[in-house]
């Protein structure tokens, strides 16, 4: 696989690969390619993009749990409605409904 570095070179990136043999629902498949191809890629690369996205959100979770355990929503919720008088900032206005 070629890529391009910010310097307009390209290098060969060999990324270690490995098979799995995946068992969908015939109409899983059938949209997962459907979305592939209208993506413009191949079902492989939508299905490792999808598990990569699932990794991904996983540990985030994981990365944010320890701070979740020590936050004291009594005193977020105390900041959260003081008021301070002044108007909002610049783009700090509420959205009109």
């Amino acid at each position: 696989m070629d890529t391009k570095t910010s310097a307009g070179k390209t290098r060969n990136v060999k990324t270690p690969m490995s098979a799995y043999a995946l068992r969908l629902p015939a109409s899983m498949k059938a949209e997962a390619e459907k979305i592939a191809r209208e993506d413009g890629t191949s079902l492989n690369q939508f299905v490792a993009s999808a598990v990569a996205e699932k990794v991904a959100a996983i540990r985030t979770l994981s990365y944010f749990a320890p701070f979740r355990a020590r936050a004291n929503l009594d005193e977020f919720d105390r900041i959260m409605q003081r008021r301070t008088g002044a108007p909002p900032r610049p783009g700090d206005e509420m959205p009109e409904e």
